[in-house]
């Protein structure tokens, strides 16, 4: 959770932390004393979980930082559970701002370039609340594989392994999104948004 990463948006940052239990006063929007003390319990949360259950690519790291303290754990015996079975995994995408979001909604639609990679507007997608990530596959010598049944070897290496709480795109009945991992809360994705923006803990 990295200021670097969403200092243009104070209050998307102040959510985050509050849904994580770090930040735990008003959501002004203001940067002050609150913010940096929950950004370094944050960091020290960020810390302990990558000692506890190892690190991985530098790329990955910083993905991993925007997440949730739970999916960061979740993510990381994820990642560990493909790469023992020989699969070159990074995290290519964590935490997106709803600006972000609706910035790759738009790919491929209204006349844009590109093509279409989500169907979730800002808001409605579980990248926006820290709970999601994508992975990409990469060969041995660093290049990235866009396309590759790996995605789906890996999702099944997953799926057979009983991790707790994830969930896999390649299961999805509807826009079947192999790279994309994350967090069961039991919640719709409405009643995570609520409870975001009302600054409300999704997890008890």
């Amino acid at each position: 959770m990295s200021s670097r990463l969403f200092e243009d948006d104070v209050t998307f940052l102040q959510r985050l932390l509050r849904q994580a239990g770090f930040y735990m006063v008003k959501i002004d929007g203001d940067w002050g004393d609150n913010t940096d003390k929950a950004v370094d319990s944050f960091e020290t949360a960020f810390a302990e979980i990558a000692d506890r259950l190892g690190t991985f690519h530098p790329r990955t790291e910083a993905n991993l930082h925007t997440l949730h303290p739970k999916v960061q754990e979740m993510m990381r015996t994820t990642l560990k559970t493909i790469r023992d079975e020989g699969i070159n995994a990074r995290v290519i995408s964590g935490t997106r701002t709803y600006a972000e979001q609706n910035k790759l909604f738009a790919q491929g639609r209204f006349g844009n370039k590109g093509k279409v990679v989500t169907n979730a507007r800002g808001g409605q997608s579980n990248h926006n609340f820290g709970l999601a990530c994508d992975i990409g596959i990469f060969t041995d010598d660093g290049a990235y594989l866009g396309e590759s049944p790996l995605y789906a070897k890996a999702g099944k290496i997953v799926t057979g392994a009983g991790i707790n709480h994830v969930d896999w795109g390649g299961n999805w009945k509807k826009f079947i999104d192999r790279p994309h991992y994350q967090f069961l809360t039991g919640l719709t994705i409405t009643d995570v948004r609520t409870k975001f923006e009302d600054g409300k803990a999704i997890f008890a």
